[in-house]
């Protein structure tokens, strides 16, 4: 074996963990010195802007590289309901099914090279993005508007088109959340979800878009921790050996990288030193820790790391092979970049048009847009509901002029008509009761996932999820109808 201290850096190098703020905090930076694996990016690391952003991706890779080490710099970064770097103002580009209704490939690939151009100059190297899951499950209160489509066809090509532009600027993609995520009805962010389908329908529907994602040369993969009762009845998908195997057995070499072992589905009860112990037993390669830790558990899940090795549980390959796999990523990324010298910010001239054009699409696949009133005079009322983890707490919707939450009560417009905007009414009773019994309601804009609707009575637009394009495409149907804000 070799000394205690390579085995620490070892267990150093397959963590990435993340801290609040924009600067890079003196306890962090020692660690990276030391070997850590890298650092994942949040709200708060993002909040005061890109170039702040490209200041603190600078301090890691300083740090790191006075250790001899290159790090991974990482985010989410979706487009559309989940971005960080635009997290003040809303997505500038598309999300996924938005893009997946609009069916362009063309559109959905400079998409993703938009995402990648803007993360190669703030000097983050992999994207947490994109969904890989067939969102077949419509009451999904974690993927919905983030997949694609709820065909697994229409999500493989798009998931391929995506991974395509965003690699094409030197970034790395990791496809998440093997094998799926898309079919369950529990958020793996606070519970255990559970998808019941046999082997043979998740190599028909769930694992469509991962073969799609490693034909085009996806460079890592992410978890999910949920249970598959067809390839193992009792461990998350993180810490299990059968379905990462899966995983290897679908001909992918690249990375596998664990979704944040602080989520309820990967740590509770075990805690997350455990959870990663148990992930890297069962093939993963890279273990985000979730945001805002401190060095202190880092630490703990080194020692733990260490610990297993030691005793055995662990074998010592099993760790230098995840560190191996990490590390040809980074190099293959190093010479996608040098290959790409020169290309920086070449997109089409007409991508902010199309997206908006791609907008229209969307809304057109799945709203009424019919029978909308006159809007002269109308009032934008959102119900307002809480954004599931994924998503956070950033702008959705057009500016209103009230916001209700679902039980307060209700104002009185007189002779206004009602804009009322809402977020997956389809699976919140209480949103529906609260749009019923807004007077005046005269249209109404899910942003949410466009699933069955009874309210007949008042036309539905849907946008199919958040961010700037959907917001233009919205307005012009509004506009269209009167409304003059």
């Amino acid at each position: 074996m070799p000394p205690e201290t390579a085995v620490e850096t070892l267990a150093l190098r397959v963590q990435v963990p993340a801290f609040a703020g924009a600067t890079l905090p003196a306890d962090y930076a020692d660690l990276l010195r030391a070997g850590l694996g890298g650092i994942c990016l949040f709200g708060s690391n993002t909040a005061a802007g890109e170039e702040s952003v490209r200041s603190l991706s600078a301090e890691i890779r300083s740090a790191s590289a006075e250790g001899g080490w290159t790090p991974v710099i990482t985010i989410d970064e979706e487009g559309g309901d989940v971005t960080r770097l635009e997290a003040l103002t809303g997505s500038s580009v598309l999300g996924a099914a938005a893009l997946g209704a609009a069916d362009d490939l063309a559109l959905t690939e400079e998409t993703g090279r938009a995402i990648g151009v803007r993360l190669a100059r703030a000097g983050i190297n992999l994207d947490l993005a994109p969904v890989a899951d067939v969102n077949s499950n419509p009451d999904n209160p974690v993927i919905a508007t983030r997949s694609f489509s709820r065909d697994a066809g229409v999500a493989a090509k798009h998931v391929a088109a995506w991974v395509k532009g965003l690699e094409s600027t030197g970034v790395a993609a990791c496809v998440k959340h093997f094998p799926g995520h898309g079919d369950t009805g529990q958020d793996s962010h606070v519970d255990l979800p559970v998808l019941d389908a046999d082997l043979a329908t998740l190599r028909e529907r769930e694992l469509v878009p991962f073969l799609a994602a490693a034909d085009a040369g996806a460079a890592s993969v992410m978890t999910s921790h949920i249970v598959v009762p067809a390839l193992d009845p009792e461990l998350p998908g993180t810490l299990s050996a059968p379905v990462l195997g899966l995983l290897r057995e679908l001909g992918y070499e690249g990375p596998i990288v664990s979704d944040a072992l602080d989520m309820a589905g990967a740590s509770e009860p075990r805690g997350i030193p455990a959870a990663a112990v148990l992930s890297l037993q069962a093939g993963a390669d890279l273990l985000l820790l979730g945001p805002d830790k401190p060095t202190s558990l880092v630490h703990e899940t080194a020692a733990a790391i260490v610990a297993a090795v030691e005793s055995g549980d662990l074998a010592l390959e099993r760790l230098q092979d995840a560190v191996a796999r990490v590390d040809r990523m980074l190099a293959d990324l190093a010479d996608r970049t040098a290959a790409r010298q020169g290309t920086d910010g070449e997109l089409d001239p007409r991508f902010e048009e199309r997206s908006v054009e791609g907008a229209r699409r969307a809304l057109a696949a799945a709203s009424d847009l019919t029978g909308i009133p006159d809007l002269a005079g109308a009032r934008v009322v959102t119900v307002d509901t809480e954004a599931n983890i994924a998503v956070g707490d950033v702008p959705w919707g057009l500016p209103p002029d009230l916001v209700v939450r679902p039980g307060d009560p209700l104002p009185e417009f007189p002779d206004a008509p009602l804009i009322v905007q809402v977020r997956d009414a389809h699976r919140r009773p209480e949103v529906g009761r609260t749009v019923a019994e807004l007077r005046g309601a005269a249209v109404l804009v899910e942003w949410g996932w466009p699933g069955t609707y009874d309210g007949a009575a008042v036309p539905r637009l849907c946008p199919q999820g958040y961010s700037l394009p959907g917001v233009a495409a919205v307005t012009e149907i509004l506009r269209r109808a009167g409304w003059d804000k």
